[in-house]
């Protein structure tokens, strides 16, 4: 008997004393044997350990994988942990399993997508990847391409308004020109330090959801009168409670201490709102906070945290239908505010 670890179409036709036609209609075409004799093919293969014929063989020959890439904004480690990038690929999976589409996670901070760029019918993009190299990569690549929260201008888009939901929400937190502001912000630099960003002026406001987000913030502040210190943006390099917590301690220490905290998502406003809390200071009498992405931990906080609910499972969704649809525009969804007590 031959070794099964190295059957293939052939060699277990032979084995069964069957052709290879035979063989490959009871995998692929069982209408074209009987219940009887498909049930006999397939129990023999399944004793020698053939499973049938090479899928990735079959996938070439047809040009169709039916396996889509989603290429995350970081490493995949962080981003299944956040809330808000979890919510969207249950999204994504929701409609690709009703489709019989596979899903390949990859990394925002690979070195290029041509590793897989031949084993995928396409991609989706969520998010501007941290190794933009990629987007320049996708931009020119061959397959269908669905960018999320930014745009390469070549194909499908799926977005929230991130600029106006930004401005709306920080207009809720800012009551007077006497304010003092800061704003906790995310990937603003292209660094994995938390730090402060002083000179937003000579910035490229590009189109990342984090300067989106930031340009909202500021038009806010200028249109309510407020004067924004020189030193009072935070860099935080990721959405994550250490890292923001470090960013928070820095600037509710800063003097004259921040009454209004813009921050550019939920889990940044939360770390900023236990250390306050930790301080002895009260929300929203002594500062008020803001944050953006609507995730459950916002509205479970005491005082529950105003914010901007963004409909990420849905978003998602929409992400996937457009893949499947091979559309070639954007979609902008929208956005609710979500007042809680904390301004």
């Amino acid at each position: 008997m031959s070794d099964p670890k190295h059957w293939t179409l052939k060699s277990i036709a032979k084995e069964l004393g069957v052709s290879n036609a035979t063989v490959s209609n009871a995998f692929n075409r069982p209408d074209q044997l009987s219940e009887k004799r498909r049930k006999e093919i397939l129990e023999a293969c399944n004793v020698l350990g053939y499973f049938g014929p090479n899928k990735a063989a079959q996938s070439l020959r047809r040009g169709k994988f039916d396996t889509v890439a989603l290429v995350l904004s970081d490493s995949i480690e962080y981003m299944v942990s956040d809330p808000v990038a979890s919510r969207f690929m249950k999204g994504v999976a929701a409609v690709f399993e009703q489709h019989k589409l596979n899903l390949l996670l990859f990394s925002g901070s690979a070195e290029s997508v041509n590793s897989i760029n031949d084993f995928v019918d396409g991609f989706i993009c969520y998010g501007r990847p941290r190794n933009r190299l990629l987007a320049e990569q996708l931009k020119k690549i061959r397959k269908k391409v669905v960018t999320v929260d930014f745009n390469i201008h070549r194909s499908a888009s799926v977005s929230i308004d991130n600029k106006a939901g930004a401005y709306e929400v920080a207009k809720l937190a800012i009551k007077s020109p006497n304010d003092h502001v800061a704003i906790l912000g995310l990937r603003l630099l292209d660094t994995h330090l938390t730090c402060r960003v002083y000179d937003i002026h000579s910035m490229e406001i590009d189109t990342s959801v984090a300067h989106q987000r930031l340009q909202g913030y500021l038009d806010a502040i200028s249109d309510t009168g407020v004067t924004l210190g020189d030193d009072r943006i935070w860099n935080i390099p990721e959405s994550n409670s250490d890292l923001a917590s470090i960013a928070a301690k820095e600037a509710l220490n800063s003097v004259p201490r921040p009454n209004v905290f813009l921050c550019m998502s939920d889990l940044i406003a939360l770390s900023l709102m236990r250390e306050a809390l930790q301080q002895g200071l009260r929300i929203p009498e002594d500062i008020r906070v803001v944050g953006f992405d609507g995730i459950d931990e916002a509205a479970r906080m005491l005082p529950a945290l105003t914010t901007v609910y963004q409909h990420s499972e849905q978003k998602g969704r929409k992400a996937a239908e457009m893949f499947i649809a091979d559309a070639h525009h954007a979609e902008v969804l929208g956005y609710e505010l979500s007042r809680g007590g904390s301004c």
